[in-house]
């Protein structure tokens, strides 16, 4: 007898609630399923091998690449969310292939210098519709991406594309037809989708402190006034009271990560215990999301990133980078407005064609667009060097 298929083997350890492909909307773009993976794995692949995905190794988290080799970037921020998620969903008997691919492609629409330069792409603009990461992370996998002959991006399934949007605005979802609806009927996505987000707050919280003690621009002595750092920390420190300091840290948050994931499976699966979902569709139907953490975890994990907010992120190193950034940003913005011909012919190219999303309109709005497509695509090196092309007299091409 035959052994089982990727596919079938996939779908027989599925819960019901989870997404199963033979289910899903699929894609835009029709074709002809794999052979030899099932098609979230594609998805993955598709993720994986993009453009998009290959820069994230140079974009900023939250110290900009060229600091240091040890601190994290958008690409390795994207591979531990993956991690954190796929053994999320393995518990919950949910599909880990389609998490791993919404979690790789999370971040894919982020701009250089991370907020820093969303902050100030969206203030340029701010009269063309604005501008947000997310968002922008589904104009890449939808539109932006140009590597198949018979459509524009990565055409992937519905269940990819809805846990990559994780929000927006309601004029820009009625026009993104499906994949927008639930944000006008106010329903849910799919716990592969809310997996996901959660999972990215469990690790660039918990990755944060880690880069944030490397640096020294916090000191554990600071996160001792957080409950769920001092926890684990007063745990390590009994148990091994001879630990190197690195060494110690990493026992900590290993510890941080696991207290919090260890949280969200026992909370969703008793969420999921109460609703009974029976289908995927029954988990979108919910008042409520079903992936959750406890309210006690709840508390400690708002606490840990109000922590961050006023002492990481609010470093005066920090935010002397962001200064930079985002005023580097704007003066690269304001010379292709001003005039599109300092731009690659193929992105002058874009600027004459109508924009696929109806909801930013043509002309000036157009122009915007495509350069706010440009600049957000860039990796933190690229943008000074193109930087400095623009207003340095002595650097040339």
């Amino acid at each position: 007898m035959d052994s089982p298929t990727p596919e079938l083997r996939s779908e027989k350890m599925l819960a019901p609630y989870a997404c199963h492909e033979n289910q899903s909307p699929g894609r835009v773009h029709k074709e002809t399923s794999p052979s030899c993976r099932n098609q979230y794995q594609r998805d993955r692949d598709r993720i994986i091998h993009c453009a998009a995905f290959r820069r994230l190794e140079y974009k900023t988290q939250v110290f900009v690449n060229h600091e240091g080799d040890l601190f994290r970037t958008r690409l390795t921020h994207s591979l531990e969310v993956a991690q954190i998620a796929r053994s999320v969903a393995r518990a919950l008997r949910l599909q880990e292939d389609l998490v791993e691919a919404i979690s790789l492609a999370h971040d894919l629409g982020h701009t250089p210098y991370g907020h820093a330069g969303q902050d100030a792409l969206n203030e340029c603009m701010r009269e063309y519709g604005g501008f947000e990461h997310n968002l922008q992370s589904l104009r890449v996998i939808d539109l932006l991406e140009e590597k198949y002959a018979e459509f524009n991006g990565l055409n992937l399934m519905f269940d990819t594309r809805e846990g990559v949007l994780k929000h927006c605005a309601k004029p820009v979802a009625a026009t993104l037809k499906e994949v927008g609806e639930r944000f006008l009927n106010n329903t849910q996505p799919s716990l592969e989708a809310q997996l996901a987000n959660i999972c990215d707050e469990i690790a660039y919280n918990n990755h944060d402190v880690d880069d944030g003690l490397r640096s020294g621009l916090i000191e554990i002595e600071q996160l001792l006034a957080v409950r769920l750092f001092k926890d684990e920390y007063e745990i390590v420190i009994k148990k091994y009271p001879n630990l190197a300091r690195k060494r110690r840290i990493h026992e900590v948050i290993r510890r941080m990560i696991n207290r919090q994931v260890t949280d969200l499976i026992n909370t969703t699966s008793e969420n999921i215990t109460t609703i009974s979902p029976r289908s995927v569709d029954d988990v979108r139907q919910t008042t409520k999301r079903l992936a959750q953490f406890s309210e006690e975890m709840l508390s400690l994990h708002q606490e840990l990133k109000r922590f961050l907010g006023a002492n990481l992120y609010r470093h005066n190193r920090v935010r002397r980078m962001t200064v930079k950034a985002q005023r580097l940003i704007k003066e690269i913005f304001n010379a292709y407005i001003s005039d599109p011909a300092l731009l690659p012919a193929d992105e002058q190219f874009r600027i004459a064609q109508p924009d696929p999303w109806p909801f930013f309109g043509d002309g000036d709005a157009r122009k915007a667009r495509v350069i706010a497509d440009y600049i957000a695509g860039m990796t933190d090196r690229y943008a000074i060097a193109e930087h400095q092309r623009l207003y340095n007299p002595e650097k040339s091409d």
